[in-house]
């Protein structure tokens, strides 16, 4: 029986909504933008942490960077990793001191120019040990990697990223096999890597070549750099390793750099925690401030949809009086608004996340914003959409339930 109470007056909610067009719509409109804004919030939350998530595995496997610290010119501190305090030596000692370190790689990387038949391009050259593919979790696209007898040769040889290989390279041409010229010294490209895409700073990672570290050293980079390393990267067999990776990491430097306990730091020590802490920090920032955004448009919608069944109540008072005095209770009349209200905020909903969706998507393919949209959201929307209409239906509902019978068959 209430069911069909229900079901008869969910028709008549529509029959009335339809007598009053304009006022109807204001309100759908109301509920469909701040339903849209939800859905967009989520999506683009979803889609930022799915990012930050990316662009931190970019770093590579459990990943521990070390960097040098500041150095003085006179009373002057320059920059961070300005200082020379890093070495082979260092990273060697932490590798065999740290049973958790499953790997460990260190370098050093030069802009220069490098030309390949009549094209030529400025990038970074990056010399390295074989073991910084691993850390930095770099894949083969094609060919191979250097090997540790290539490194202890200072053989000519080097590894590509995929933007040298569009820049460099004319479309179909394959890219091993060829010669690539740096510092007039010819190098042969042995392996092209897949796209990584950018860094978190927002860096290219593909437009780089790598080349042994010991052939940087003796044919690139001089002399004046030997022995040392302007980072060390390492990897840890796993994640909880990290953070006492760090400590051990910190007191093995300080012990060969002989520094004394009132002495900070000739090196900083980063990890991939501390970036996915960071990035997910302002990713929680920006959502809570879009949360708020969206709040405000629900409150706004939801007072569209109390003060129309206001006015409903006040238009439609000799009506709730007939009904009274045919038999209604209170509780018929209230049921009668709050399935008003709620029809008004499912229309809205639904509207909301069919252009919340088809925004998310604009977003994705226009501005390049990556979104996500689960079935998790859409529900999440459907139900605040309700609980809208259920909540700030209730005042209007409350009161034409505690109408007069009387009084209301009176009204003019």
């Amino acid at each position: 029986m209430m069911g069909w109470f229900v079901l008869k007056s969910f028709g008549g909610a529509l029959i009335t909504l339809n007598r009053n067009r304009m006022r109807a719509g204001i309100s759908i409109l109301g509920i469909m933008i701040s339903v849209t804004a939800v859905v967009l919030v989520a999506s683009v939350g979803a889609g930022g942490q799915r990012e930050i998530e990316r662009q931190v595995a970019t770093m590579g496997n459990h990943a521990i960077v070390v960097m040098p610290g500041f150095q003085h010119v006179g009373a002057v501190r320059t920059s961070q990793a300005s200082a020379v305090t890093l070495t082979i030596r260092d990273a060697s000692e932490i590798y065999s001191r740290v049973p958790a370190i499953r790997e460990v790689c260190w370098g050093r990387r030069d802009p220069m120019q490098v030309i390949h038949g009549h094209l030529n391009w400025h990038l970074p050259v990056v010399g390295v040990n074989p073991g910084c593919f691993a850390v930095r979790g770099w894949e083969l696209a094609d060919g191979e990697y250097f090997s540790q007898v290539e490194m202890d040769k200072g053989s000519a040889v080097a590894v590509i990223g995929q933007t040298v290989v569009e820049r460099l390279f004319d479309e179909g041409e394959n890219p091993v096999g060829s010669t690539l010229i740096i510092k007039r010294i010819p190098f042969l490209v042995i392996g092209v890597l897949q796209a990584k895409g950018a860094a978190p700073a927002g860096s290219d990672q593909d437009d780089i070549v790598f080349i042994p570290f010991s052939t940087a050293q003796r044919k690139v980079h001089g002399a004046k750099f030997i022995g040392s390393v302007e980072a060390i990267s390492l990897s840890t067999f796993e994640r909880d390793d990290i953070l006492p990776s760090v400590d051990r990491i910190r007191q093995i430097l300080r012990e060969r750099h002989r520094l004394r306990d009132d002495q900070p730091d000739d090196f900083n020590i980063r990890t991939q925690l501390d970036l996915a802490s960071t990035y997910e920090g302002a990713s929680q920032t920006l959502g809570k401030f879009l949360l708020v955004i969206a709040s405000i448009s629900l409150l706004v919608g939801g007072i569209g949809i109390m003060n129309i069944l206001l006015v409903s109540v006040t238009e439609r008072t000799r009506e709730i009086g007939v009904r009274m005095a045919v038999g209604a209770k209170r509780g018929h009349i209230m049921v009668q608004f709050l399935i008003e209200a709620m029809t008004i905020s499912l229309v809205g909903g639904c509207l909301g996340i069919v252009f919340g969706v088809l925004g998310a998507r604009v977003m994705t393919v226009i501005a390049g914003w990556p979104t996500i949209i689960s079935s998790d959201t859409v529900a999440a929307a459907f139900v605040f959409s309700l609980a809208v209409g259920l909540f700030f239906g209730l005042y209007p509902a409350n009161k034409a339930a505690r109408l007069n019978p009387i009084d209301a068959l009176r009204y003019e």
